[in-house]
């Protein structure tokens, strides 16, 4: 495989000696330019034998032997016979380069690639060097880094040294592209139509990408994303056009389309959006944005197929060993490198010699799609006025008549850095308006809505870093784990038996946790109520606050919302100064149109709050003091949330409040 090489003025290339097969360590030869530099290519230590050198032993001039070590048929048959004795003698060998040069061709034949990270990229090129071989040329490649601006300077120096030029999926536009082919003749296209005139191999990605809907249509799904590619990707170009024609041909057929990319980074950082999308299916741009999706998608407990079906492109190696194996469409990347080769070939050897067509593409069907999930809804008379629970493989939604409103999740795929623990996201209003985020850049270990401690007996049931009295936020490995024991559930009620583990696997607390939920006032209300019992001994429940750290008292029933423009409102004022710290009964976090009211219905307690760099709230068990609690004893929190579809202010708030 190529190694990626710099993209800047001056240009570097990196040529691939492809005639020792592909199982063979090749040797990468950089030259660099602007001409004038020393390439590097055949050079020689200053004492080894030149032509000179020949030349003065065989007793001919230096022009003889190139004409000799080139074929030449010019020169007598005993000074040929001389002057190979002499070479053979100092044991010469002529510079690849000086012969090149000489005959007027180099044998070799640029690639220009926009990525040598992308694993389609590097099987295309495999079918080219593995073909080329045979003829004896070699491949020098240059990679653009996905700069459509930098393409046409580097297509043009390659093309310079070598006899003709393969590019595969440029991004420049049409204008540019049009601009550059008569200066690079010839030249092959690959995976991008070019003009009538302009030789190319072109995959059908639009053909492609309706496979897969097709595929998801027929499993149930309705709702689809689109993780869309780089925008200069003609081959995105490809696919949406095709989309666009699968929503007009398809009933009640929805789409939507974001933004993403080309790797594994663009589609891991695409799954909040995703989510909020609402979507049953997503098709991405290629299985790299796949695998991301489904990185992303274990770490925050969406499971695939069983919540969101994902499907890729290109079937790359890796695909059937992503978890779950992925469904993609077979794109056949060696078999395009070979095709582009032998046209190549033909081109530039005035063969009439006719090429295959492109392969057909394929699905690969594997274990990253199934059937549509069902929304939970509520059976028998009087549904639509009532929320309840159920099961839904191993995970736990809490609906209506109008839909999914929260889902328990275990964390059992939780990294263990983040303190695994069972949390509710998503948590919508009656609207379909998401009330929580999981695992977001700024604190990776946040979740939704869960009962999170920062220090019991020095294991952090909260995640990340523990902050360390005079050296402060430091990575232990003292994260521990919520396991639930098992789980009852009706209509109106979850109650899950849950153990707190230390980072040892030794257990501290139990804990019986009762999740109800029901509708109020024009929304709906959860209500969340937990027994802890020290069953294994004396507890002590430390926050940051307790440990140094002034105003960072966190710890409790954490309410971690999405970021954006935020209102607070309190019984102790408007804003967040007053309501951090207080002991208001209530809180009010209002988002544009929709509000969620929290309510302490027992004891209350200080509220830990944060809008700025995150937007999170929870009543702190462990404010300025350390919390203990004695063998046996029990700790009962408490919270109520209201979630409404609407923005309330501080007295409709205040009366809610009281009501609730």
């Amino acid at each position: 495989m190529a190694v990626p090489v710099a993209r800047r003025n001056p240009v570097h290339l990196r040529i691939v000696q492809l005639s020792h097969g592909p199982d063979i360590p090749r040797t990468g030869l950089r030259n660099r330019f602007p001409s004038g530099e020393d390439t590097g290519v055949g050079r020689t230590p200053k004492d080894s034998i030149t032509i000179a050198d020949v030349a003065r032993a065989a007793e001919v001039s230096r022009a003889t032997v190139s004409r000799v070590m080139n074929g030449r048929l010019s020169v007598a048959p005993e000074i040929v016979a001389r002057v190979r004795a002499a070479a053979e003698r100092l044991n010469y060998r002529p510079s690849d380069l000086a012969r090149s040069l000489s005959l007027g061709r180099t044998n070799m034949v640029a690639l220009v690639v926009p990525d040598l990270g992308n694993p389609l990229f590097q099987q295309i090129l495999r079918g080219i060097t593995n073909a080329s071989a045979a003829a004896g040329y070699k491949v020098l490649v240059a990679e653009t880094d996905e700069d459509p601006d930098a393409e046409a300077a580097i297509a043009i120096e390659a093309r310079r040294r070598c006899d003709a030029l393969i590019m595969v999926s440029p991004r420049m536009d049409e204008e540019a592209l049009l601009e550059l082919l008569p200066q690079v003749q010839p030249v092959i296209l690959v995976n991008r139509q070019g003009p009538a005139e302009a030789a190319s191999v072109v995959v059908d990605y639009g053909r492609g990408v309706r496979i897969v809907v097709d595929h998801l249509v027929g499993l149930g799904h309705r709702r689809l994303a689109f993780l869309s590619g780089p925008a200069a990707s003609a081959s995105n170009v490809l696919r949406l056009q095709a989309l666009a024609v699968a929503e007009r041909e398809i009933p009640g057929l929805e789409l939507v389309r974001l933004e993403c990319g080309r790797s594994i980074e663009d589609g891991y950082a695409a799954v909040e959006r995703v989510l909020d999308a609402q979507v049953t299916a997503v098709v991405a741009f290629n299985d790299l944005v796949a695998f991301g999706l489904l990185a992303r998608l274990n770490e925050v407990g969406v499971a695939v197929p069983d919540d969101l079906s994902v499907t890729g492109m290109d079937d790359i190696g890796l695909a059937r060993f992503a978890v779950p194996s992925l469904t993609t469409v077979r794109v056949p990347q060696t078999d395009l490198g070979e095709l582009a080769w032998q046209r190549m070939h033909a081109s530039i050897s005035a063969s009439s010699d006719g090429v295959d067509a492109v392969p057909e593409l394929r699905l690969a069907v594997r274990a990253s799609t199934g059937p549509v999930p069902p929304e939970p809804r509520m059976q028998g008379d009087g549904a639509a006025d009532r929320i309840g629970w159920q099961q839904q493989g191993d995970i736990f939604a809490l609906g209506s008549s109008e839909g999914l409103l929260a889902r328990y999740e275990f964390g059992r795929r939780m990294p263990q850095v983040h303190a695994p623990r069972p949390y509710l996201h998503p948590v919508r209003t009656l609207g379909g308006h998401p009330l929580t985020e999981v695992s977001p850049v700024d604190h990776r270990h946040h979740y939704g809505l869960s009962l999170s401690i920062a220090q019991v007996n020095g294991t952090s049931h909260w995640g990340g870093r523990t902050y360390v009295r005079g050296q402060g936020p430091t990575l232990l490995t003292n994260h521990g784990q919520q396991r639930s024991r098992g789980v009852t559930v009706d209509r109106h009620e979850l109650v899950d038996d849950i153990t707190w583990y230390d980072e040892q696997g030794r257990p501290q607390l139990v804990e019986r946790r009762r999740l109800t939920g029901d509708l109020a006032f024009g929304g709906w209300r959860l209500d969340w109520h937990s027994v802890l019992t020290a069953r294994y001994g004396s507890i002590r429940i430390d926050s940051p606050a307790t440990c140094g750290r002034e105003g960072a008292g966190y710890g409790g029933i954490f309410w971690r919302l999405p970021s954006g423009a935020t209102t607070v409102l309190s019984a102790d004022g408007d804003g967040r100064d007053a309501a951090f710290g207080s002991s208001s009964p209530w809180l009010a976090l209002v988002q544009g149109g929709v509000s969620l009211l929290l309510f302490q219905p027992e004891r209350v307690r200080p509220w830990f709050l944060r809008t700025a760099e995150y937007v999170g709230a929870c009543p702190a068990l462990a404010w300025d003091e350390p919390l203990t609690l004695q063998p046996n004893q029990d700790l009962t929190l408490s919270l109520t949330a209201l979630l409404l579809d609407r923005a309330v202010d501080a007295a409709e708030a205040k009366t809610l409040a009281g009501q609730l």
